[in-house]
């Protein structure tokens, strides 16, 4: 990682409605990442945690790297401030963009979008496909449900027990921070 800036990948909620608690969550995620020199990846949209997240990191100096599909430039209003805007064909491409972009993973409270971003770079990194940190951040429980049911995949033996340890839960942004950097502490 040397002298250079961590690029962080944040996962996040982009629909409407969510409570003023996670934009504020995704806010100081923003400003954390600024604060520590950091660049943000995010998926390239506007609205909701995404677009907080993304604005906060700019105010604080970051630079922001967006990754969006053609197909959700409208629905997901496209970022047109970040410091490079990537547009790909599909939802995969954009996917792999934004892993190839990043050297950690960090999810914030979000629906199925966020579930499956969150999903697929902890099952590489437990694969041995990458090593890069997974972080879960929670910390208003959103995700206790999902947690109790991956602890009874692996009380069941369809869960390694490392592929649990490969992810980070925390429940506070500093903590994520730190998580998503352990050789820079």
């Amino acid at each position: 990682m040397g002298g250079h800036a961590l690029r962080v990948c944040v996962y996040c909620a982009s629909s409407d409605g969510i409570p003023a608690h996670h934009l504020e969550l995704a806010s100081a995620v923003g400003s954390g990442i600024a604060a520590r020199g950091w660049e943000l990846v995010t998926g390239g949209g506007r609205v909701s945690m995404m677009g907080a997240v993304a604005a906060a990191a700019r105010a604080g100096g970051a630079r922001t790297v967006g990754v969006i599909p053609r197909a959700l430039i409208r629905r997901e209003v496209a970022d047109e401030s970040v410091d490079e805007l990537l547009v790909t064909d599909t939802m995969r491409e954009r996917k792999a963009l934004m892993e190839v972009h990043a050297e950690a993973f960090l999810t914030l409270p979000g629906g199925i979008g966020t579930c499956e971003e969150f999903f697929e770079v902890w099952t590489a990194g437990s694969l041995g496909m990458h090593d890069k940190p997974v972080v879960l951040l929670d910390p208003h429980g959103h995700y206790d449900g999902l947690l109790r049911w991956l602890q009874g995949l692996s009380e069941g033996g369809f869960l390694h027990p490392g592929a649990l340890a490969r992810v980070t839960v925390v429940r506070e942004v500093d903590a994520a921070l730190d998580a998503c950097a352990p050789a820079r502490r």
